[in-house]
């Protein structure tokens, strides 16, 4: 198993380079502006999109997928840590957040 560290969602630094591993269907109701998405089960064929010197913090709706990522990713020789409690945590904690469907940004 690959060591990776866990933060919780309010302690994201403003700025940080974050990697959403949801659904297309979640990511459109709401997500963090500025962030990559690439569901999961998309991320061995779409690696080459992300780069290997940036510190990724990997985010899903409440932390089991991106814990999956996260350990992936570090396995692979990426830095990469695990945003615990997920987009609901980042919710509750106020972050700011963007919808692709012209509504308020919810998460599902």
């Amino acid at each position: 198993m690959s060591d990776f560290e866990t933060v919780p969602a309010r302690d994201v630094p403003e700025g940080a380079s974050i990697l959403d591993v949801r659904e297309e269907y979640e990511w459109a109701a709401g997500h963090v502006e500025g962030a990559l998405h690439i569901p999961l089960e998309q991320l061995p064929e779409r690696l080459e999109e992300l780069d290997a010197d940036e510190d990724l913090f990997i985010i899903c709706r409440t932390g089991g997928r991106s814990m999956r990522a996260a350990q992936w990713l570090v396995g692979q020789g990426y830095s990469a840590t695990n945003v615990a409690g997920g987009m609901d945590m980042w919710f509750e904690a106020g972050r700011p957040m963007v919808s692709d469907n012209g509504l308020k940004p919810v998460v599902l």
